[in-house]
């Protein structure tokens, strides 16, 4: 199980989001650098124990209406092999760990492996900031194949809306608005190819 540190990083992760947000084809906000508060999320154990995995909301508040962003984001110990630098969000200090490399975890197989064994339902979702902690707030709504032939699609906006009734695997999840309001969006969905 993963081990949360109680500790600094610098950057931070909001300070690294900030800048690589506004680069994602993606990204709604009109500013260059858009004001981020983190809304909630959580997290996915490596089975090796090398990898750390986070799924992190993000609101960017600066917008007129503010836009919630999913980003799944992996923290290494080594840069990753073969990932290309569209991959790389940056690097940080942890105050325990050392030098991370942070990826966009949708380039990093350890975790769109791990995505995808939650959504055939074999791991279970951990608690963002607390060690060792599942976290039932996350769910698999429906079911679906999560082998060849199909993939996991992020959803990187997120709306609030419970998943559809479908035949198809909906990971669904919570965070927070800026005025404190709880609600719930589809992160991920398993399709065809």
């Amino acid at each position: 199980m993963a081990f949360i540190h109680r500790t600094t990083m610098t950057p931070t992760k909001l300070e690294l989001l900030t800048g690589w947000l506004p680069k994602q084809s993606w990204y709604l906000g009109e500013a260059e650098a858009p004001d981020l508060v983190k809304a909630g999320g959580f997290r996915l154990d490596d089975p090796e124990g090398a990898v750390g995995i986070e799924f992190m909301i993000v609101t960017d508040v600066s917008a007129r209406e503010p836009v919630a962003y999913l980003v799944p984001l992996s923290y290494r110990g080594a840069a990753l092999d073969g990932a290309g630098g569209e991959a790389l969000i940056g690097t940080s200090e942890h105050g325990v760990l050392g030098t991370r490399w942070v990826y966009d975890g949708v380039h990093d197989p350890v975790v769109t492996e791990q995505l995808r064994a939650l959504l055939r339902g074999e791991v279970t979702p951990q608690h963002q900031s607390e060690s060792d902690t599942p976290d039932p707030t996350v769910t698999v709504r429906g079911t679906g194949p999560g082998g060849d032939g199909f993939d996991v699609q992020v959803n990187r906006v997120l709306r609030p809306e419970e998943a559809p009734q479908a035949s198809s695997a909906h990971l669904v999840a919570g965070w927070t608005r800026p005025d404190g309001t709880a609600v719930r969006g589809v992160c991920a969905t398993v399709a065809p190819r």
